[in-house]
């Protein structure tokens, strides 16, 4: 018998739901499973208990989904949590990383904001995740306020963005918490989204695949409407015909992680390389000469709307994921405010590097 294994999951505006078990020549055993939901009647606990001995340690959620629900009678009432619940647990008392279907997806598509809230949000959408207090979550950015440049947590302010520049083209220059490379975005120019996901999901991934694997729906939705994309490691999305977008990541101790992307649909090319300063170093890297050249924007690749791009991204997604439609609430727009106000609002913030 192995030693002990101790799994727990929050049911988002649910329950918790905790699972103790060993594992016995590649076989659960001794399983246990509590929590402070509610289960009628009572004496199905043992039941369930009984259901996951000797399933297979590496049985997917679906095969222990299915071992519960085949011993839960009809009249049987589980408030708070599922049994969908307890196979996430299962998995994740094995160290076993959580796929796509483990999970209840939502996606938000028609909500604009301004460009401080969008950074806010971000950070409170991504720790309710890993607190379980929300569902993960994709979430397409509807700009509110045009032009903005979005810079990398790390990124120093006076390298990248020329003052004089963003001032005359009314930018809106904040800073992310995320790494990685300065955004340049427009209203209707760009697409922008943000994956607010569990840890889980990418255990046993490197940082570098994990980047290729949390945009694979939007990999097959750009080969729907006939664009061939790869990844540039680590984070940049390309074509035959030139970069059309990058990502970025940030993961917090909670276990909640963020995964950001923004796509060039039809960039100013002028307007951008007014407000960044883009060093000749980035673009010798690139192996090009021209800022300009770096990004070839969507528009010009399919000739389709913006809208009809999104709406084949988000279709791809809901049909890999069952995501249901969501929204922003009341409450995470209040503690975005209140981050705006104490930090992504702040002088000192946006200029933490200098």
């Amino acid at each position: 018998m192995s030693e002990q294994r101790h799994g727990e999951y929050k049911v988002p505006g649910g329950k918790l739901v905790v699972v103790d078990l060993q594992v016995a020549d590649g076989r659960l055993a001794d399983v246990s499973i509590s929590g402070d939901f509610f289960l009628e009647p009572d004496d199905l606990l043992p039941v369930l208990n009984g259901a996951l001995d000797g399933v297979a340690e590496d049985a997917t959620a679906d095969g222990l989904t299915a071992a519960l629900d085949a011993v839960v009678p009809e009249e049987a009432r589980l408030h708070g949590f599922s049994t969908r619940a307890i196979a996430i647990a299962v998995r994740r008392a094995l160290s076993r990383a959580t796929s796509w279907s483990d999970h209840e997806w939502e996606i938000i598509t028609d909500e604009a904001f301004g460009t401080l809230t969008h950074v806010a949000l971000d950070e409170v959408l991504t720790e309710e995740v890993g607190n379980g207090t929300r569902r993960p979550t994709l979430r397409f950015w509807e700009l509110a306020e045009s032009p903005n440049v979005f810079i990398g947590s790390f990124q120093s302010l006076r390298n990248e963005v020329d003052p004089d520049g963003a001032r005359e083209t009314g930018t809106h220059v904040v800073r992310r918490i995320t790494g990685g490379g300065a955004m340049f975005t427009e209203h209707g120019n760009a697409i922008t989204y943000s994956l607010y996901v569990p840890q889980t999901l990418v255990d046993g991934l490197s940082y570098t695949d994990s980047y290729a694997f949390l945009d694979s729906w939007v990999m097959a939705s750009l080969e729907k409407i006939g664009v061939r994309a790869f990844y540039q490691p680590i984070n940049d999305i390309a074509t035959p015909e030139g970069k059309i977008g990058g990502a970025a990541q940030k993961r917090l101790a909670n276990g909640g992680l963020l995964h950001h992307v923004t796509m060039s649909y039809d960039v100013d090319a002028d307007k951008m390389v007014r407000v960044l300063r883009i060093g000749q170093e980035k673009l010798s890297d690139k192996g090009t000469r021209s800022a300009k050249k770096r990004v070839d924007p969507l528009r010009r690749q399919t000739g389709m709307t913006r809208e009809a791009i999104v709406t084949t991204m988000a279709q791809t997604f809901v049909e890999r994921t069952g995501a249901v439609p969501g929204h922003v609430t009341e409450a995470e727009l209040a503690e975005a405010q209140r981050r705006i106000e104490t930090k992504f609002g702040t002088q000192e913030w946006l200029t933490r590097v200098p």
